[in-house]
């Protein structure tokens, strides 16, 4: 671990370092920090293979971000890959600087290789744990990192002060190149390969091969109490995680405090974040910190080994075995509902919004297309030899070829429509009534269709899981903002019986919909731009779970979307 002063003089003057030790102070002082992201491949060596991966400054996970609350944000990044990239700054809600959200073809264009692209923005009242993560293909599996953000200077956290902090991002590794893998998925038509294998801040643990020294290692003071910032980059899985004999107490979720929530284990899905507190309470021993798979959709194929980490007490034989983890089955729906059940709001009363100007009603699922190719053998793999896809109101979303953001600002009209559904064409039983006769009856509509936004709008989204070819929690995530969860359930959105939470309800930036069920959530659209609202499951968004919300200017230059930065990538 680095020394206090160390730590502290590299969060100043933004260099990172590689690895992520505890952090036991915040950073004071500086109001704009500097980092320098260079896009660029690395040579691994991960079970039992030596591969190349794309990552940030040859780090895998990238570099820390650390900033302060109000902190000003100059990241250069510099694509030294032979793939395009951009980089998103996911929970960051960017007040007035969409331009630098970061997904690619929604605000901006992606960076090709040997360009450059500098991100500005502000943590404006913001602070917690964040992430960072490539907005372009999947290489969203290797190329993330943390961004931590602390209160302000004397601002206390509002629960006990923790010796330590650190940092645990969960993932997904694969032994093949990433990109190549997702353009064979999708000239298939099917589904890819599992992961190989999960990881705990980008290592696997003992149980895979040639990983037993692979391993990532927290060392314990007994009687002190631990904050782990917990944050699932991984791709395509959501993840239950738990540590042996420890109880965990969540103070945050999505980097907004939550009342403080006791259980023995916790799930994320991918894009979502949890501060928890561990108490180093047990005998003096090693313990397994340890994720697993949450798996609720039907006949999907996942990777079921687990990975492991130490939370090894100062004291224990090195070499001793670790007491494992008990993780949840597989599919234990009521330990997701138990977990987000216990998630409330910490002083989130007064701003709750109690009347609606605007309802969404979005049905997500997947699809299967009917196969249109002349070479169905390769391109028509999904069910029933048709094509996978995924939609909201049954449109699966295609990028465009110019960014959606660029676009309407300039106002080119021809890469995209403002005519997205508020609702589905027809209202039915979504859960257990959907259309099943893959792929006669599963077909989705394509387009670019966005909908538009006034500003101010107090707006409502209903999130309806759908049965067309298999219910499943999907991690839904809005960009630009944070929302109130005002409601959750299971089977189809009721209005009349559906029970909602006005009070101290979590505020969120990336919702699990339960599996055969809907997620109520509620937000006033005050940050003009064109914000992506999708699966984050990165499968499901290249097949079409999504779509662009744009929120028009207010009044006066201070609700009002400022023009964009001179070297904004072309396309």
């Amino acid at each position: 671990m680095f020394p206090r002063l160390a730590t502290w003089l590299l969060i100043w003057f933004g260099i990172t370092f590689p690895a992520y030790p505890a952090a036991k102070q915040w950073p004071q002082g500086t109001t704009t920090r500097f980092y320098d992201f260079k896009i660029q491949t690395t040579r691994v060596n991960k079970l039992c293979n030596s591969n190349e991966i794309v990552t940030v400054n040859n780090m895998f996970p990238g570099p820390v971000v650390y900033a302060q609350e109000g902190d000003r944000l100059i990241i250069k990044v510099t694509n030294l890959s032979p793939y395009n990239a951009t980089i998103h700054w996911h929970g960051v809600r960017q007040i007035l600087s969409c331009w630098f959200d970061g997904p690619s073809y929604i605000t901006q264009c992606p960076i090709t290789p040997g360009q450059s692209f500098t991100y500005e923005f502000t943590m404006v009242k913001q602070r917690g744990t964040f992430f960072w993560h490539a907005h372009v293909s999947w290489l969203r599996a290797t190329v993330y990192g943390a961004l931590i953000v602390y209160p302000k200077a004397g601002v206390p956290y509002p629960f006990p002060f923790p010796y330590e902090e650190h940092i645990i991002i969960l993932g997904e590794y694969w032994s093949q190149d990433i990109v190549q893998l997702e353009r064979q998925v999708i000239a298939s038509g099917g589904v890819p390969p599992p992961a190989n294998a999960y990881t705990i801040n980008g290592h696997p643990g003992p149980n895979y091969n040639c990983s037993t020294n692979d391993v990532y290692k927290i060392d314990l003071v007994p009687g002190k109490t631990y904050l782990l910032r917990l944050i699932n980059a991984g791709l395509n899985t959501e993840n239950f995680f738990a540590i042996a004999n420890h109880k965990l107490t969540i103070v945050e979720a999505d980097a907004e405090y939550t009342k403080p929530f006791t259980t023995d284990r916790v799930m994320l899905g991918p894009g979502q974040t949890l501060n928890v507190l561990v108490k180093a309470d047990q005998p003096i021993a090693r313990y397994s910190m340890a994720i697993g798979p949450y798996i609720s959709a039907r006949n999907a194929q996942f990777q079921n080994i687990t990975s492991v980490a130490y939370f090894q007490y100062s004291g224990a034989v090195p070499s001793s075995l670790s007491l494992p983890a008990r993780l949840p089955n597989i599919n234990d729906n009521l330990a997701v509902k138990t977990v987000m059940d216990g998630l409330k709001g910490l002083n989130t009363k007064d701003d709750v919004p109690k009347e609606i100007d605007a309802t969404l009603f979005l049905t997500i699922g997947l699809n299967v297309n009917k196969c249109r190719s002349p070479t169905p053998q390769q391109n028509c793999q999904g069910m029933n030899n048709g094509t996978m896809a995924a939609s909201m109101n049954n449109i699966s979303f295609i990028k465009p070829t110019v960014s959606v953001l660029e676009s309407y600002y300039k106002g080119f009209e021809d890469y995209f429509t403002p005519d997205f559904p508020a609702a589905p064409l027809r209202f039915y039983d979504f859960v257990n009534g959907a259309p099943n006769s893959a792929p006669n009856d599963t077909n989705a509509m394509n387009g670019t269709r966005t909908k538009v936004i006034e500003y101010g709008t107090r707006v409502q989204i209903i999130l309806q899981d759908t049965g067309t070819v298999t219910t499943e929690n999907h991690p839904i995530h809005l960009h630009g903002y944070s929302f109130y969860v005002v409601g959750y359930g299971s089977g189809n959105y009721n209005p009349q019986t559906a029970n909602l939470n006005l009070v101290d309800p979590p505020y969120m930036n990336t919702i699990g919909v339960p599996v055969g069920g809907w997620a109520a959530i509620r937000f006033k659209a005050d940050n003009p731009g064109v914000w992506f609202i999708h699966c984050h499951f990165d499968l499901h968004q290249s097949w079409g779970l999504a779509t662009a919300l744009i929120v028009k200017n207010g009044v006066g230059h201070l609700e009002t979307l400022p023009h964009p930065p001179a070297d904004l990538p072309r396309c």
